[in-house]
């Protein structure tokens, strides 16, 4: 079996049931750390529904869909800054069954080289302190953590690579 990646309208059915299930886990996962339960099913539909992923269509964003073996597995997305010259990695998910097969960081760095060629000097990101394997996952691939681009009550950890 092989990896492929390639840009994916954010509306796509597989895209919509990438960040569906995206989106269940890290609510999930929060909510079971934080409030010992899982999310919700109609705040959960809500927060689906809410977050579209329009900004991940071009020329400002894309969204990156890698298949194994022809099947969608996951997914990663950037939009760039107003100034063109940072560009922020989000949506860096693969499904349970597909981890541990190197389609993580094939996918970041196919959304690194497409936001290279759209400009960005910089990648930045945030992601939580629950969410382990995405900080070693980004630190193996050269982000360093930096001090908070942005103020969403979610994040607890920024981090920052050069583009070159």
């Amino acid at each position: 079996m092989t990896w492929t990646v390639a840009p994916e309208p954010a509306d796509s059915p597989a895209a919509l049931a990438l960040w569906r299930a995206y989106y269940t886990e890290v609510s999930d996962r929060w909510y079971l750390l934080h409030k010992g339960r899982r999310t919700d099913p109609d705040e959960l539909e809500r927060e689906i529904a809410a977050a579209s992923g329009a900004g991940l269509t071009p020329p400002r964003g894309l969204l990156l869909v890698a298949r194994y073996g022809g099947e969608p597995a996951g997914s990663a997305g950037f939009r760039l800054s107003l100034d063109g010259t940072a560009a922020e990695l989000t949506r860096v998910f693969l499904y349970e069954g597909m981890r541990g097969r190197g389609g993580a960081a094939l996918l970041v760095r196919a959304a690194e080289e497409a936001a290279r060629a759209r400009g960005a000097r910089r990648m930045i990101l945030d992601t939580r302190s629950d969410l382990v394997e995405a900080r070693a996952l980004y630190a193996r691939l050269g982000y360093a953590e930096t001090e908070p681009h942005n103020d969403d009550p979610y994040a607890e950890h920024w981090f920052a690579k050069q583009l070159g």
